[in-house]
C-alpha cells in the first residue's frame, strides 16, 4: 500500500477512538470489556516513546491502518518472559498488504535498538503468519481460557 507511515501513537492521539473500537470489537468480549472506553484507557498508557509500553500506528493519507506495541509483559502468569510484541492489529480493509509485517518489524527494531535480544508474543491463531516472519513457537499457553502459543524471536544485535 502506497504512502504507509508508521509513527508513535503519542504523535497521533486522534487515532485512539478508532483503535479502541477496533480492539474492543476484536478482543473486548474475551477480555470482558463492556465498552470501547475501557480500551481507550489502556491505549493512553501506551502513549510513550522511551518507556514501555509503547504503541505505534500505521497510517496513510490521514487514515488509520493498524497498530502494534512493545510491552514489558503481555501474558498473565508469564512475567518471567520480557518484553513482548503485543496488540498487533490491522483493520480488516487493509489486511494482506504487508502492514502487519511492517508494524512487527518496527517493534522488533525498537526492541533491538534498546539492546533487547529476545522478544516474545502470544497468539491464539496466527502461528503460521508469525512463523513466516521468523518467530518460533516456545510453547503452549492459555489466554482467558483459550489455547494459544507463546512465540519468541531472537533479535540480531549489532
Amino acid at each position: 500500500m502506497r504512502g504507509v507511515r508508521i509513527s508513535y501513537l503519542i504523535e497521533y492521539p486522534e487515532y485512539i477512538p478508532q483503535l479502541a473500537q477496533w480492539l474492543f470489537e476484536c478482543w473486548g468480549s474475551i477480555l470482558g470489556e463492556q465498552t470501547p472506553e475501557a480500551r481507550v484507557k489502556k491505549l493512553k498508557a501506551h502513549m510513550n516513546r522511551d518507556n514501555l509500553p509503547i504503541a505505534w500506528v500505521a497510517h496513510a493519507n490521514g487514515q488509520l491502518l493498524g497498530t502494534a506495541a512493545l510491552r514489558v509483559n503481555d501474558l498473565e502468569g508469564r512475567e518471567d518472559l520480557t518484553p513482548w510484541l503485543g496488540g498487533v492489529f490491522v483493520g480488516s480493509d487493509f489486511r494482506r498488504r504487508g502492514i502487519g509485517a511492517a508494524l512487527c518489524a518496527t517493534v522488533e527494531e525498537a526492541a533491538r535498538s534498546r539492546g533487547i535480544q529476545t522478544l516474545y508474543l502470544f497468539t491464539l491463531d496466527k502461528q503460521a503468519w508469525y512463523s513466516r516472519l521468523g518467530w518460533k513457537v516456545l510453547g503452549p499457553c492459555v489466554w482467558y481460557e483459550r489455547p494459544g502459543d507463546i512465540m519468541c524471536k531472537q533479535l540480531q544485535t549489532a
